[in-house]
């Protein structure tokens, strides 16, 4: 069968391709040369090459024109790679169903096996549920379908471990972004608990427990069962926990995530303009999951607990009602000002549960939290909440490594007035100003022993509000319009 070659090439000094007989400086020399050169991610594609009649395809992608400078940081040039990859994809996916089923050889001698495996099977995912072609995300489809295109890397010598890894990293990405994207009817809290289970099957060191609402009384999870009320579908409270690392009873990194599988706002009801993008408010609980899975599958030496409350918020006749109070698993009193601020509700009980249960020294939430973070940083930064200088720094440094960036956003008692001037402990709101600050506030009170400045205290912990960045409305290099899947890739970069 004839093949597809994607190759990333500096325009500054274009050179033979690992492919056999492909000259690219020969291909690039054909093309209309402008007063300046390409862009990264401009991309040509050539039919019959290398050799007439044999129906290959080529793609040349431009790294841009600043690649070659000794000035560029590596991070810099894993994005660049990534651009090209990911946009010489999309150009050869457009082609059609005539490529389906086609071996795609990809050229990492640019430098970065694991940059251009994302990049990619990032840029080949699409999803939809359509009959024709049958969907292979279809509940409907009990046949997997082969991949659309397949990939390898070339040359022979390439860094096979790091373009495994680089697989890993997307297929979880992708995996995130497939469960975002499932409607609610799909992806029912306890549709979501079967998915990993079957996600996770033959993955070693792995052991999943899946909670019901009963535990979830025991344990006085009142906060986390006052949005379980309004549903008539049965919230869970799925645990999953990998050993990895050499003492298998060390303290584990906490991975905690929002999953609301469909937020309605409860009584306090959304606009029904947009609100199918609720079916990804358990975004959350989709990256850790998707992070936990690949650092399993790298068998990452570390310990690692996975906590996602899963829910739906509805306004059934049970429901929440504005102003009620719960008392949480800590004994805080807590009023509910706002059924739509259900997220620092379950997140409450989840954190104050794995904090207690585990004994952890590092603590990292992840939630679409507020849409005050949407419209502070947009789709381009997520936002962070940190309690620790290192902790931030860590993250900072995972997030430029993989291109998903972080923001640091100040977590701040000076603005504890605004949630705690109720009748009750705390508020679950406090007003439109500074309304992602207040949502960490309120998290903040459910991490006991939590590092302060001067060093007191066991637990660093931070807070992910990806709530920006859940979906991508702009087409870009290896992303396509839709849920995005991120913050996955960074977040388990960063053990």
């Amino acid at each position: 069968m004839s093949s597809i070659f994607v190759v990333p090439l500096d325009p500054s000094s274009p050179k033979t391709s690992s492919a056999d007989g492909l000259d690219v400086e020969k291909l690039w020399s054909s093309l209309p040369q402008g007063p300046k050169p390409p862009k990264a991610g401009s991309t040509n594609l050539f039919f019959n090459t290398p050799s007439s009649g044999s129906q290959n395809i080529t793609a040349l992608a431009s790294l841009g024109p600043s690649f070659s400078k000794h000035s560029m940081s590596e991070n810099t040039k894993r994005e660049l790679i990534r651009t090209a990859i990911g946009s010489a994809v999309q150009q050869v996916k457009a082609l059609g169903e005539g490529i389906n089923g086609r071996e795609v050889a990809v050229d990492v001698a640019a430098g970065d096996a694991h940059a251009a495996a994302v990049a990619a099977h990032l840029a080949l995912y699409g999803f939809n549920l359509k009959t024709e072609p049958p969907s292979s995300f279809s509940p409907n489809n009990q046949k997997p379908s082969p991949p659309r295109l397949s990939f390898s890397p070339i040359p022979a010598n390439a860094d096979e471990k790091a373009w495994q890894e680089g697989v890993v990293y997307a297929e979880a990405q992708n995996l995130a972004r497939t469960l975002m994207e499932l409607p609610a009817n799909m992806l029912t809290p306890t549709h979501f608990c079967e998915r990993a289970k079957k996600e996770f099957q033959g993955v070693d060191g792995v052991e999943i427990i899946v909670r019901d609402t009963e535990w979830a009384a025991q344990k006085s999870m009142n906060s986390f069962l006052s949005v379980t009320h309004g549903s008539a579908q049965p919230a869970k409270f799925l645990e999953i926990h990998y050993r990895g690392a050499a003492d298998r009873n060390a303290a584990p990194l906490v991975f905690v995530g929002k999953g609301i599988t469909f937020d309605s706002g409860g009584i306090s009801i959304k606009p029904s303009l947009g609100m199918k993008l609720m079916r990804g408010d358990m975004g959350g609980a989709a990256t850790v999951v998707s992070a936990a899975l690949a650092i399993a599958k790298l068998k990452v030496p570390i310990n690692l607990s996975v906590v996602t409350p899963l829910s739906e918020n509805m306004p059934g006749p049970s429901a929440t009602k504005p102003g009620d109070i719960v008392y949480a698993m800590n004994g805080k009193s807590v009023e509910v000002d706002n059924t739509d601020a259900e997220g620092r509700l379950v997140l409450a009980d989840a954190l104050y549960y794995a904090c207690t249960e585990f004994k952890p020294t590092t603590v990292v939430d992840v939630a679409t939290l507020t849409g005050a973070m949407d419209i502070a940083l947009g789709e381009i930064f997520t936002g962070v909440f940190a309690s620790s200088e290192g902790l931030w720094s860590e993250l900072e440094s995972a997030g430029q490594r993989e291109h998903d960036r972080f923001w640091r956003m100040p977590l701040s008692e000076d603005y504890a007035p605004q949630i705690k001037g109720s009748n009750a402990d705390l508020c679950n709101t406090g007003g439109r100003p500074a309304g992602s600050c207040t949502a960490a506030l309120f998290l903040k009170s459910f991490v006991p022993d939590l590092e302060s400045e001067d060093g007191e205290g066991r637990v660093r912990w931070a807070h992910i509000d990806m709530a920006g960045t859940m979906e991508a409305t702009r087409q870009g290099p290896y992303q396509e319009r839709g849920m995005t899947g991120r913050p996955t890739r960074y977040v388990f970069v960063y053990p």
